[in-house]
């Protein structure tokens, strides 16, 4: 600066070439040095586009090798992508010197903003991220969930649907189907079927086994392994009360309950024991008679 204003007081002339060598230094210098730094920040970002792309691959391979749902394997590739992404954006805008510690608040901020505006929304979002990994049920599956029991139709990252029995589509929030009691009718192979009965007091109880067995007997549908049963539950008010327990595959457990309850109806008639109707025993007082017709 010296040498300029010294000039200045001289020669002008020579005030206007020295001022346009100092500019040309001047705009030299920041040239380089911020020349430098855009390089850096091209070919930082150019890897990270490069290596971004390479993470969400990989990622996407490996869930896909495990079987991982397929919707919830896009959008976490595509997650890790971005991520990566705006780690190198930070670190470009570091490399001019802007603070990114600021930055930082405002995204933590904002998230904190989307996280409770979408509180339901991630909820189920969550819930439906659970249901996908620890696959509780699968598409195809009979469950009893939420009050509602039926077929599962399609498992998303939100909603679940369920196709009832009387032929209505149910759509569920999944965060409604994580937090509630799931039972899943068709996990196992095979079902029990259970048939409550009860006898007359004056048929033998021993017959009755035997006739109630015969009825097992004659199923086709129920399987020998594991063993059907007859248990003598109790003894009723009106009857003597039996449960025919058989087993059946799951895709035949309709058919062989409905043949298991013909069977008990037709065996009990052929041996001529009773299904009694509830019966109730009336005493009257004649002794309160004579006080009311007092």
């Amino acid at each position: 600066m010296i040498p300029l204003l010294l000039a200045l007081e001289t020669d002008p002339k020579k005030f206007s070439e020295f001022a346009r060598e100092e500019w040309v230094e001047l705009a030299t210098n920041y040239a380089v040095h911020y020349g430098l730094y855009a390089a850096f920040v091209v070919v930082l970002m150019i890897l990270a586009l490069t290596v971004s792309s390479w993470i969400s691959a990989i990622v996407r391979s490996a869930l896909t090798r495990v079987r991982f749902d397929e919707t919830l394997t896009k959008f976490v590739s595509k997650l890790v992508r971005w991520l990566v992404l705006l780690l190198a954006l930070l670190m470009c805008l570091s490399t001019f010197g802007v603070e990114t510690t600021s930055f930082a608040a405002v995204i933590g901020a904002a998230g904190l903003a989307i996280g409770l505006a979408f509180q339901g929304t991630l909820s189920n979002f969550a819930a439906g991220a659970m249901l996908l990994i620890f696959r509780p049920f699968k598409v195809g599956d009979l469950v009893n969930t939420a009050g509602y029991v039926g077929k599962v139709n399609e498992i998303s990252i939100f909603t679940a649907e369920i196709d009832t029995f009387d032929g209505r589509r149910i759509i569920l929030p999944n965060s409604s189907i994580f937090g509630s009691v799931i039972e899943n009718i068709t996990y196992h192979p095979v079902r029990r079927i259970d048939v409550e009965v009860g006898t007359s007091y004056v048929a033998d109880i021993d017959q009755t086994r035997r006739v109630l067995e015969q009825a097992l007997q004659s199923v086709e549908l129920v399987i020998g392994n594991p063993e059907p049963a007859v248990v003598l539950v109790g003894l009723g008010c009106s009857s003597i009360d039996w449960s025919v327990r058989g087993w059946a595959c799951r895709d035949d457990f309709g058919d062989a309950k409905q043949a298991l309850i013909r069977a008990v109806k037709v065996e009990l008639d052929r041996a001529g024991i009773e299904i009694p109707f509830p019966q109730m025993d009336v005493h009257v007082n004649p002794a309160a008679e004579r006080i009311d017709a007092a």
